[in-house]
């Protein structure tokens, strides 16, 4: 009686749409459904609805309308469930475009939001990628500062290379990736044995730049509480690479690839640029490869195993850097070791002080300030299990934060309501 029954909605399906019986079979292969599930969830629908042979023609027909109605239902719900899957991944990168499985799947992306630029265009942008341009220099290779025909400035890296595919791929693959705490890689240019990387410009430069390069200053914007919110920027950007699935190894996190815009707001770049370089190792003067080496997690140093907890490591080395103002690569004071491995060794807190950037001045708190150099400690762990998780980082980096900017609010009077950082590390007996 069921299948009979059934066939008669059937029929009822095909007239009042138009289409073939195949048509909706195909439609449920298409939703992932098979045809006998649709049969056993049509079998048990069916008893809500009991029937008698000697009612009336009319009343078989609407009771078959009103299975046909909660069908439609049940199939509309599979449908939504099935689309949302569809764009999971998409929504984490801010991408517009069809769910991508795998790794290299740059093919299925589309080339929006990976322009092609012609080299015209960039040597136009660059003034012939003369020296004035010239801003940088990294393992990529040359980056020049650029202005493009529509009024935006750009950052555009310069290496020789064959044209490839592989390397029009990476771009895809990266190009989707969007934060707040992200430099976009706006798109790409393969012509004549050259290669380049085109990505928004931001202004205000590295902050090692700020911390102990030629751009250093001191007008207030290094500041403890400073210092964190660059922190924490750049631990949004590194976490958010690890969310993506699948996850994004940045691989070449160092001080010097955390840019800081007009608001002095974080973020990092050159997420994916070792994808680019292959095997080949890095490029650049020997002293930018020393100093890059003290970012490297010892499993990387020894076995080039990047995870996201190589990532962790460098992530800690960075925070170092913010609260010595010096590079970790160099010599702590009256030691033959450097400022990590120095840390590393250092069990006693009250050594800390000696090595906390004298430009702080007392402008933190000594609870701030201690719990910041215990994150900093966990993340330069030689053990990568015994690292935190970069959300775990971030939650950290929020909550010390939110506390300095609180503890340091300054009452009436001028009376500050806790003792500032020149009391740090006092002894305790």
């Amino acid at each position: 009686m069921k299948l009979r029954f059934l066939g008669i909605w059937l029929h009822n399906f095909s007239v009042n749409t138009g289409l073939e019986i195949s048509d909706f079979h195909l439609f449920l292969i298409s939703r992932s459904v098979s045809f006998d599930i649709f049969l056993i969830a049509f079998a048990s629908m069916l008893k809500w609805f009991p029937y008698q042979m000697s009612r009336s023609l009319a009343a078989i027909l609407g009771g078959a309308a009103g299975v046909m109605a909660l069908v439609g239902v049940v199939i509309f719900l599979l449908w939504c469930l099935s689309h949302k899957k569809s764009v999971s991944r998409t929504s984490e990168t801010g991408s517009s475009e069809t769910s991508v499985q795998g790794r290299h799947a740059g093919i299925e992306l589309s080339l929006r939001d990976a322009r092609r630029f012609e080299m015209e265009e960039l040597a136009l942008a660059t003034k012939g990628f003369s020296e004035k341009n010239l801003i940088g220099l990294g393992k990529f290779g040359e980056v020049y500062k650029g202005l493009l025909n529509d009024g935006m400035v750009v950052a555009i890296k310069k290496r020789p290379g064959a044209p490839s595919p592989e390397f029009v791929d990476e771009v895809r693959y990266l190009s989707p990736i969007q934060h707040r705490n992200l430099v976009t890689l706006l798109g790409y240019c393969q012509e004549n044995n050259l290669q380049f990387l085109v990505y928004e410009y931001i202004p205000s430069g590295s902050v090692s730049n700020h911390l102990y390069g030629a751009g250093q200053t001191s007008d207030g914007k290094l500041e403890f509480k400073h210092r964190l919110s660059i922190a924490l920027g750049a631990a949004k950007g590194l976490a958010h690479l690890h969310s993506l699935s699948p996850r994004l190894v940045h691989k070449n996190f160092k001080t010097a690839n955390v840019l800081v815009d007009e608001n002095f707001i974080a973020k990092v770049a050159d997420a994916g640029l070792r994808n680019f370089l292959g095997k080949v190792d890095i490029a650049g003067p020997s002293t930018q490869v020393a100093s890059d080496e003290i970012f490297l997690a010892p499993e990387v140093r020894e076995f080039r195993r990047f995870s996201e907890k190589s990532d962790v490591f460098s992530f800690g080395v960075f925070l170092l850097e913010l609260l010595s103002g010096k590079e970790a690569a160099e010599p702590c004071s009256g030691t033959s070791q450097n400022l990590v491995e120095w840390v590393q060794n250092t069990e006693d807190y009250t050594n800390f002080s000696s090595i906390v950037d004298q430009r702080l001045g007392s402008n933190f708190t000594a609870e701030g300030m201690e719990e910041f150099i215990q994150l900093m400690l966990r993340c330069v762990e030689p053990s990568s299990e015994r690292r935190p998780a970069m959300s775990y980082v971030v939650m950290e980096l929020d909550r010390i934060l939110e506390k300095e900017m609180n503890l340091t609010t300054v009452m009436g009077g001028g009376t500050p309501t806790v003792t500032l950082g020149s009391h740090l590390f006092r002894a305790t007996k």
